[in-house]
């Protein structure tokens, strides 16, 4: 009897320690195995792609547009962050000037346009107050047919030039400071077209920035058209980027941007080394003209003509 029960005792102890066994065993494998098996990286950051909707290139001022493009880009590389695309959409219509202004304060089909300044531009959609030509645009030699020269030896004076007819853009913020400046002016609503206006003697000469003239003889070859050699008329005419008065972002990454090239360098360094610049910069010789300075009665008195940083000096 003894024997029997030491032999229950011994078999129930075997099943308890069994039973301890199993319940320990469990855990402690589980344990072993979560701290061998590697836990699943974390996920790639999706990118996100930015389309900002821009002008279309205009044929006869391409290199301009390269340039100014070429900025934007660069801008918006310097203040975006890692996991951004930016991507610029010219748009397909074939606006004039004003009609981009007013998509662009509409907000509804455009993103972004580059153009002069102006009291009522800067009161209806937002710019960027970093001049991306550096003032060069305000710099404006003439566009004339080029049999007609002799015409212009002979203009001395700001009073001589005001017998002559300018032609510029209706709606150009330079019409109205030529006629501020008592200068006749002859206007179009369509860029292109004053080309054949000055070809067909509508007027006598067309002033263009320093940066857009050349370009503009190369895209109207064998038209009879020149670049006048002796005069420059010369005002403040800062060209920004533009965005609708909404869009802080944009506006806020394209002055950041700018303002990061500036620093570093690079900003001057597109500059005074594209092509649609520095070649024309040398051959406008603007040294040797004769300067008619202008008043721009329509300069916000928000533009930044103290600071050095954003002017070139030419003279």
């Amino acid at each position: 009897m003894k024997l029997a029960i030491q032999r229950i005792t011994r078999l129930l102890l075997s099943l308890v320690l069994v039973v301890i066994g199993s319940l320990l065993s469990g855990p402690i494998v589980a344990v072993a195995v979560a701290a061998v098996t590697p836990y699943p990286s974390a996920p790639l950051l999706a990118k996100k792609t930015i389309t900002i909707r821009i002008p279309k290139s205009e044929i006869s001022n391409s290199g301009h547009t390269s340039y100014v493009v070429e900025l934007l880009r660069l801008a918006l590389e310097h203040s975006k962050q890692a996991s951004e695309i930016i991507q610029l959409e010219p748009i397909t219509e074939d606006y004039t000037q004003a009609r981009l202004i007013a998509e662009l304060r509409d907000g509804s089909n455009i993103d972004l346009i580059w153009t002069m300044t102006s009291k009522d531009r800067e009161a209806t959609i937002r710019p960027i107050r970093v001049p991306i030509l550096k003032g060069l645009l305000g710099q404006r030699v003439f566009l004339i047919r080029e049999n007609q020269q002799y015409i212009f030896e002979n203009v001395l004076t700001l009073n001589d030039l005001a017998r002559l007819v300018a032609g510029q853009g209706s709606h150009w913020p330079d019409t109205d400071i030529l006629r501020a400046n008592g200068l006749i002016v002859f206007t179009s609503p369509h860029y292109e077209l004053l080309f054949n206006m000055l070809k067909g003697g509508r007027f006598n000469y067309f002033p263009r920035g320093v940066n857009e003239a050349w370009a503009e003889i190369d895209a109207h070859p064998n038209e009879g058209l020149a670049v006048e050699k002796y005069l420059l008329l010369s005002y403040p005419a800062p060209m920004y980027f533009f965005v609708n008065q909404r869009n802080f972002d944009l506006a806020n990454r394209i002055e950041r941007g700018l303002e990061a090239m500036i620093n570093d360098g690079s900003f001057d360094k597109l500059f005074l080394n594209h092509p649609s610049i520095v070649d024309v910069v040398k051959r406008a010789k603007l040294s040797e003209r004769r300067v008619f300075k202008l008043l721009n009665p329509d300069l916000p008195k928000e533009t930044p003509l103290g600071d050095p940083r954003y002017w070139l000096q030419l003279q």
